[in-house]
């Protein structure tokens, strides 16, 4: 597990079952600037294999241009989380 308090990337983790799982703080996609995606992508390398850091490209380069992702929304201790994946939201 890689985790960088402060920055767009809160952690970078593995669930239980192996998927890579990326935490982002801030409103998506204003907080995806090139400056911030960059960021994004050297921590993930330190985590992700590269089939998964070019899957985790795609999808950043799909939230950026106002794209959909299948996405759904939990609330955990009054936080809400949205999570994110690969595909067309549904």
């Amino acid at each position: 597990m890689l985790v960088v308090p402060g920055a767009l990337a809160t952690a970078v983790v593995r669930d239980r079952t192996g998927e890579p799982v990326v935490l982002l703080s801030g409103e998506l996609p204003s907080a995806l600037t090139p400056s911030g995606v960059d960021e994004l992508l050297n921590l993930a390398a330190a985590v992700l294999e590269a089939e998964e850091l070019e899957l985790f490209r795609r999808c950043l380069a799909a939230l950026r241009r106002g794209g959909k992702l299948r996405e759904t929304r939990i609330e955990v201790s009054g936080a809400v989380l949205t999570i994110y994946r690969d595909g067309p939201s549904g």
